[in-house]
């Protein structure tokens, strides 16, 4: 018989194979390609188009794995279609590496099911409400937001909800935003559940990986917490998805397959007709459009753990209270900082720029320190003794002879996190510092890290937006964020939102035992409405309000966005290259076609990019012609084009 096997690679369609036994849709299989041997799996159509002419090679062997379900294959289909990604591309991140292990033995899934102590947690009377909500309906697939300050205890709440579906004999995926959350976060998971959840991110060793893929398929492991790329896995039988932090950034994946996987999470929610939960103190616009629409519902977290009130703000004027020559916190931030101290308060020092310094500058020449590679200045890390490039790692010595005499002679202009703890060291030079970057947190000695943080052996922490995500720090009672006027800077079309989720979470990590806190803003701005709009107790008030501009300027949620990034080596052919790709879109695409301009990083790891932007209805049809227009198009070898559908970042 002949059968579909698609493959996963950059193929579009499946390729026609034979086999002497009787196959069905979603088996994996192994078959011969070229020279190699690949996994694929059996699909649901036949190659479109004319056929070709070639020899019909058999398929090698069939594995004993339960076949993909027909659900799923549904959703790497759509998942395709709404991205624009070769439909062997989506299967390629189900199939974690070109082989499949048959079952392991029992024993090897024991880390998983062995018993650990728990603790008892109870809820107040908001948390058995918000909870009796999200259980009313979570048996067919709908959408839940769980929206609680931070310090609310939402994360037990969702963790009764898992314990629930777990009782009904159901799996759980718990979604996570970033790689350092997850060590803290299993601690706080096995000391409620009591046995070991699976973790799954790019850090996981390749056999750990194939433990938890083929687990998952077998149903012998029951709860995976993970970063993007555990959307795919294969489920023997899922019956909730939780996504914490919606709101994050961190959630859309910007390089290879481009996919937000909270909205693709939502997806397969609907696909597998689950429940899904989302887990937010200030939802992302999207979100909230949808809450107002009335097609997700919501429960609200008001109350802090132990009745904790929120941190008080104040603003710390700079132009009353000047800088110091090379200095980057004032005399009155210092005294504040001084009287918390005294109190035995946990102080954070907040500015998100890694490094010391993210522009250098000759005082001779006049030069900066670029990259080669990108159009953008090197970032001075102190500690590594190194200039780097945080897109794409080129690593240079901060050592260069001048275009007029002898070596360069430097200025460093601007701070970074590095910059700012040197400056606290001298401030106060017998308290215990560090740096809570993810410089510092993605190592092994983070774990720790977070303990002496917790105990309050560490006094002062200057970190970059990573200390805002979840992180549970009990003497944590003072915020300086030492430069709010850079938040305010640019065109970012999300910035306004970005900076309110940013300070709101920020915010959160202090005060959450019940002491007084504060959060003070160094600013030079006088006209304080942006510190106002990200500080209301109430973020609903500023979400109408943005919501309020989007619509009346076409914006998403209200329109989609398409970007389309070619990217070349040769400025000038790339240029015309372009305006020959946008002539062609035009005629056939259901949208409006911006552009080509230069992307604000123009020359990205030794590539020139140029990009376009579709504005159009929220339909597939505008993806459908697109995806057409782009399957006849051939660009000159060495162009590449990249479809972000829904961007989140515009660089």
């Amino acid at each position: 018989m002949k059968v579909p096997v698609l493959l996963p690679n950059i193929f579009d369609h499946p390729f026609t194979y034979t086999s002497k036994e009787k196959l069905k849709i979603g088996d994996y299989v192994e078959v011969p390609f070229g020279k190699k041997k690949l996994i694929g799996i059996i699909w649901d159509n036949f190659e479109e188009g004319p056929k070709k002419k070639f020899k019909i090679k058999d398929i090698f062997k069939k594995f004993t794995k339960e076949p993909l379900e027909n659900k799923t294959i549904n959703f790497l289909n759509w998942f395709s279609d709404y991205n624009i990604v070769p439909k062997g591309m989506a299967l390629k991140l189900h199939l974690i590496n070109n082989s499949i292990d048959e079952d392991y033995k029992e024993d090897i899934y024991d880390q998983f099911n062995k018993k650990h102590p728990t603790k008892e947690y109870s809820l107040n009377k908001q948390q058995k409400k918000s909870l009796s909500e999200i259980e009313r309906g979570d048996t067919n697939f709908r959408v839940h937001v769980l929206q609680g300050t931070t310090g609310s205890g939402k994360t037990i709440v969702y963790f009764n909800a898992i314990k629930k579906k777990l009782n009904e004999g159901y799996q759980s995926l718990i979604l996570l935003p970033e790689i350092g959350l997850t060590k803290e976060f299993e601690k706080n998971f096995i000391s409620f559940f009591g046995f070991k959840p699976a973790i799954w991110h790019s850090s996981v060793t390749k056999k750990n990986k194939k433990i938890i893929w083929s687990g998952l398929k077998s149903g012998k492991i029951k709860v995976v917490i993970g970063a993007r790329s555990a959307l795919f896995l294969p489920f023997k039988k899922l019956g909730l998805i939780t996504i914490d932090e919606e709101h994050d950034q961190s959630y859309k994946q910007d390089e290879g397959v481009t996919y937000n996987a909270r909205d693709m999470a939502i997806s397969r929610a609907s696909f597998e007709n689950i429940p899904i939960n989302l887990i937010t103190a200030v939802p992302s616009i999207e979100t909230y459009e949808n809450i107002k629409k009335g097609k997700y519902t919501i429960s609200r977290l008001e109350q802090r753990y132990r009745n904790a009130s929120l941190p008080n703000y104040e603003i710390i004027n700079l132009n009353n209270s000047r800088l110091e020559s090379k200095s980057w916190i004032s005399k009155e931030t210092i005294e504040k900082v001084k009287f918390h101290l005294e109190k035995k308060d946990q102080v954070l020092f907040f500015l998100n720029r890694r490094g010391f310094s993210p522009h250098i500058l000759c005082k001779k020449c006049f030069t900066s320190y670029s990259c080669p590679n990108c159009s953008i200045n090197l970032v001075y890390h102190k500690n590594k003794q190194n200039l780097l490039c945080h897109y794409c790692g080129h690593k240079a010595l901060l050592n260069r002879d001048c275009y007029k005499e002898g070596k360069c002679n430097f200025i460093f202009s601007g701070p970074g996190v590095e910059r700012i703890s040197e400056e606290v060291k001298k401030i106060f030079p017998t308290k215990k510092t560090i740096i809570f970057s993810s410089d510092t947190m993605n190592k092994k000695s983070s774990t720790d890290i977070l303990e002496k943080i917790i105990n309050n052996e560490i006094q002062i922490l200057i970190g970059t937006q990573l200390i805002s995500k979840g992180f549970h720090f009990p003497d944590l009672n003072c915020i300086v964020v030492v430069d709010i006027d850079l938040s305010s800077q640019g065109h970012d079309l999300r910035g306004a939102e970005k900076n309110l989720q940013l300070y709101h979470q920020l915010s959160g990590r202090a005060g959450r035992t019940g002491k007084p806190a504060t959060v003070y803003f160094q600013t030079y701005n006088l006209d304080t409405k942006m510190i106002t709009d990200i500080t209301n107790k109430d973020p609903d008030i500023f979400l109408d309000k943005e919501l309020t501009i989007r619509r009346e300027n076409n914006l998403p949620p209200f329109q989609r966005f398409i970007a389309l990034i070619i990217t070349g080596s040769n400025e000038r052919e790339l240029e015309k290259e372009a305006y020959k790709f946008k002539n062609s879109i035009e005629r056939v695409v259901e949208g409006r076609v911006l552009g080509p301009v230069s992307a604000p990083i123009f020359k990205l790891k030794k590539k020139f990019r140029v990009r376009l932007l579709i504005r159009g209805l929220k339909s597939l049809k505008v993806q459908n012609s697109l995806a057409k227009t782009i399957k006849k198009f051939k660009f000159p070898t060495g162009m590449k084009l990249t479809v972000d559908v829904d961007p989140i970042n515009f660089n």
